[in-house]
């Protein structure tokens, strides 16, 4: 029988993170301050500790993983890379399709695998209590357990169309001992403005961030942590994709193009940048991000300095962007719903190293549903998108006799969203496509520098 699984030793979970920066073209672009001017380290020093802001900036390829961090990563790592042998069946496409599965984590996604050295950093730096920003539940879950791990207390601010969507996920991170509020809330001045003028406001990615930095920024025992976007996110997300080539020389093979799900980033990053140092080394590996057509950040976004937050607390970053105040429409892939992207991921795309395609929400469902009842597991909404995408060139392989080698990451299981999948069966999920006029109107409100 041909090989299922593909597995690795406890021993063989990476022992350095992958920094994609030491094998970009160019520099990344700096974070700039309200000024318009470049900022240094020290400026992030009231929300992040000084361990976690050298990752930020560093240009060294290789950061060694703690110890301490190894270890609680053995409790579901190193995640198994799978052959789907039945996919393939049942789309009759000559591709090889292969998928890393990141939910066998306890929180149910691959976000743990930067929350355990965030909560560790902090421990070390001596803060009490973290707070941070989650949409669809699988980061707050996420730091939610790595808190726990390390004795922190965690607050967070949960998207509030993805507070009422996902009850479960608010549960387990309650179960983790963290406290969670509706996004906007009314524990801070930013949520409190917000609700003022809009009672009925459903919340974004933005405006929760706002308010978990606004918290962390007025207290010296708190920091603040993030799940995506920010460099050092991506460098600990890395662990997926240096375990997949480790698999890929185990299965004897290699992926000719790779998709992953971006919202911020993390996910894209951690399992495509380090397949991109073999792209540079001249290996033809084509790296594929996939995004929401509700939420179009790559694919419809303007390349320019942007807050990561709706408020503005944060430094502003060169990325795709919609529009630090865009919002978007509530769908079920809440951990896409941002207006932003990762600058690095941002820069690679800028300069043609990797690319974008957009899909609509009822393909990624349709998707998700033609995957599970051939392979089983039941994929979340976020993870859908690259699931589509993958299905949609395996069908070109199909029509063109093409055996290419497809690999994508399956980031978590959607046992926390069957809700969603509850309103696809009874026809009540609808597409969205991001208007080009009001994307228009929350570019003009871009920040004049850069």
């Amino acid at each position: 029988m041909s090989q299922t699984k593909f597995l690795l030793d406890e021993s063989e979970i990476p022992t350095h993170w992958y920094n994609v920066v030491a094998d970009m073209p160019n520099p990344p672009t700096p974070p700039l301050g309200p000024d318009g001017k470049p900022i240094g380290p020290e400026a992030l020093t009231a929300i992040f500790p000084m361990s976690l802001i050298e990752q930020e900036v560093s240009a060294e390829r290789w950061i060694a993983i703690p110890e301490p961090v190894r270890e609680v990563m053995r409790l579901y790592r190193p995640s198994p890379l799978f052959r789907a042998h039945r996919l393939e069946a049942a789309l009759g496409t000559p591709a090889k399709i292969y998928y890393k599965y990141e939910g066998i984590s306890p929180a149910g996604s691959h976000k743990v695998n930067t929350a355990i050295p965030q909560a560790y950093y902090n421990k070390l730096a001596g803060i009490k209590r973290l707070t941070t920003e989650t949409g669809a539940g699988q980061w707050g879950s996420s730091i939610a357990l790595a808190g726990q791990m390390f004795g922190l207390e965690v607050r967070v601010f949960m998207v509030k169309v993805s507070y009422e969507q996902k009850p479960f996920r608010r549960s387990m991170m309650q179960t983790w001992g963290a406290q969670v509020f509706a996004s906007p809330s009314m524990e801070t001045n930013t949520g409190r403005g917000i609700l003022e003028k809009d009672p009925g406001n459903l919340g974004s990615l933005g405006i929760a961030i706002s308010e978990a930095v606004e918290e962390a920024a007025s207290r010296p025992d708190t920091n603040y942590t993030l799940g995506s976007v920010l460099n050092h996110v991506i460098l600990h997300q890395t662990v997926i994709g240096l375990e997949a080539k480790k698999q890929f020389e185990k299965a004897g093979d290699y992926p000719d193009m790779i998709f992953a799900p971006c919202g911020g980033g993390s996910n894209f990053g951690g399992v495509a940048f380090p397949f991109l140092a073999d792209k540079a080394a001249g290996k033809n590996v084509r790296l594929v991000a996939v995004e929401p057509t509700s939420c179009p950040t790559l694919t419809k976004g303007a390349y320019a300095y942007d807050f990561g937050d709706s408020a503005g607390f944060t430094p502003l970053m060169k990325m795709y962007t919609l529009g630090h105040d865009f919002m978007p429409p509530g769908i079920h892939a809440g951990g896409l719903r941002y207006h932003g992207d990762s600058p690095l991921v941002s820069q690679l795309y800028h300069e043609g190293l990797i690319e974008a395609v957009a899909v609509p929400q009822l393909a990624t469902f349709e998707a998700g549903v033609t995957f599970a009842r051939a392979e089983g597991i039941i994929p979340a909404p976020e993870s859908n998108h690259a699931v589509a995408a993958c299905i949609a060139e395996a069908l070109r392989c199909k029509e063109s006799g093409e055996a290419k080698t497809l690999f994508f990451n399956l980031s978590g299981h959607g046992h926390f969203d069957m809700a969603s999948y509850d309103k696809y069966f009874s026809g009540q999920l609808e597409d969205f496509h991001y208007p080009e006029e009001a994307i228009k109107e929350s570019l003009a409100h871009l920040p004049k520098v850069g």
